[in-house]
């Protein structure tokens, strides 16, 4: 098909759950529109409100009408809709009447999802032709799609499938740059309640004296510039999914309040009396280690094993470098639809090098880098030399966020060892770092590298001197 054109329409009709969205995925990422039903029933009522797909597969056996029984009638009412048949029981009675009811393919289960996705384009014939790269990103980009063919995100789509169903907790264990707010909207999309509100919120980006309100809302007048009624992130996911992401920067007397909700489901507006009632499944997400929290006091142990009902760890980008290739060429079809232009090309020496690299940032960190690539490369193929250039001043980028990152780590383990005055001390080394290595760039002149820094020198010479007293 054309880029223009709309994408073909496949519905996906199977009681297993992990292999409805594990399948539905696929042909997603493939750029289709897919739909899924779990019985015959649901897709049978759909064929009559919304006529016909383009292809359908379907499983034998699920209760209700099994799947023969929906070819026959499939037949009946679109006589010319390929229908693919898949068992895990392929025996000859299964694969013989599958296709004496008119299956247009018989796949057996266990099956290779790109085997999957090759019967669906030639199933659909020539007429459509396999969907245009550009449709498919956008299409699944749109979708928050789960990208990946290893055998670690196999996994992870098996466990998505089967507890998006379950009114479970659910907690998200990687580092930064993961997907965990994609598995929390794929956990939300293939859920009952799918068509209620997804709320997010980062636990970490709020200040602390605002998150209580952000979580339970306030009553006008509750505190200084609360002019009105606000309503929090519990009211307004209501029936719904909350994903309350860095879970393990939530300060302690606010857990106490989490922990009430999820026990009763219920809670008041900050200066407010009314008892507030909520439906609300609570998806958490971390890249620390929760247990560790709980040794050092910073988090609740009845709080971690209230979100830690079933816990699912997402790989780094490195564990799973085989996926680096589809991962970019879905961020620079993205990239281009946004410009306006054709996507850009890997070359083989540019996908070498970006499946070598260690991707500290993961997933995030190598979309970011598709980006700069789709706007900043000269040509339409992508070489090596265009991605060294746009590595490197992401590494530098990444020295400045690691910096914070270790000067805050260093702040917490000395405000845990109950140390008094840090913020002097903190300023004192970090006074002492400029000043040597400014030293160290002009060669010992001092008024130069007073200079370079800003300073008198006059003050760089003090600075020096009271540094060396505390020594």
């Amino acid at each position: 098909m054309n880029a223009t054109s709309a994408p073909a329409r496949v519905w996906v009709v199977d009681d297993d759950r992990s292999v409805r969205f594990v399948l539905a995925t696929a042909l997603r990422e493939a750029g289709y529109a897919v739909d899924g039903f779990e019985n015959a029933h649901d897709a049978l009522d759909a064929l009559a409100q919304r006529g016909a797909p383009e292809l359908l597969f379907t499983d034998v056996r699920m209760p209700g009408d099994d799947g023969l029984v929906l070819l026959d009638k499939l037949k009946a009412a679109a006589p010319r809709l390929p229908v693919i048949v898949m068992s895990a029981y392929t025996d000859v009675a299964s694969t013989a009447g599958a296709f004496r009811g008119g299956a247009h393919e018989f796949l057996s289960k266990p099956f290779d999802l790109d085997d999957a996705v090759a019967l669906a384009a030639r199933a659909l014939g020539a007429e459509r032709g396999a969907p245009e790269p550009v449709a498919a990103a956008a299409d699944a980009a749109a979708a928050d799609a789960l990208i990946g063919d290893t055998p670690a995100m196999r996994t992870l789509f098996r466990a998505i499938g089967r507890l998006a169903q379950a009114p479970l907790s659910v907690l998200i264990t990687g580092e930064t740059g993961t997907g965990k707010e994609l598995v929390a909207r794929a956990l939300h999309r293939e859920s009952p309640r799918a068509l209620r509100p997804f709320v997010a919120l980062n636990t970490a980006a709020i200040p602390a004296e605002l998150l209580e309100s952000e979580l339970f809302g306030h009553e006008a007048g509750a505190f200084t510039g609360a002019q009105r009624r606000h309503i929090g992130r519990f009211e307004q996911a209501d029936g719904g999914t909350l994903f309350l992401d860095e879970i393990g920067d939530m300060p302690l007397p606010l857990q106490t309040r989490l922990l009430r909700v999820l026990a009763e489901g219920e809670f008041f507006r900050v200066g407010g009396r009314e008892l507030i009632r909520v439906d609300v499944r609570v998806v958490a997400a971390t890249h620390q280690d929760l247990e560790t929290l709980v040794g050092e006091g910073r988090f609740r142990a009845d709080l971690l094993h209230r979100l830690d009902v079933v816990r699912l760890r997402l790989p780094q980008l490195r564990e799973r470098r085989a996926d680096i290739g589809q991962l970019a060429e879905r961020f620079l079809a993205a990239a281009a639809a946004k410009f306006a232009a054709a996507p850009k090309r890997l070359s083989k020496a540019a996908l070498e090098r970006l499946q070598a690299h260690d991707w500290p940032g993961n997933v995030r960190e190598l979309e970011n880098v598709c980006w700069r690539l789709a706007a900043l490369a000269p040509g339409d193929s992508i070489a090596r030399a265009d991605l060294d250039e746009v590595l490197s001043a992401s590494a530098a980028a990444r020295t400045d966020d690691d910096w914070d990152a270790r000067l805050a780590a260093w702040a917490r383990v000395r405000l845990s060892e109950g140390a008094q005055d840090i913020h002097a001390h903190a300023r004192e080394r970090f006074d002492r770092a400029l000043l040597e290595a400014a030293l160290e760039h002009t060669g010992g002149r001092r008024s130069e590298a007073a200079a370079r820094l800003g300073l008198g020198r006059n003050t760089l010479t003090r600075k020096l001197g009271s540094g060396r007293k505390r020594s």
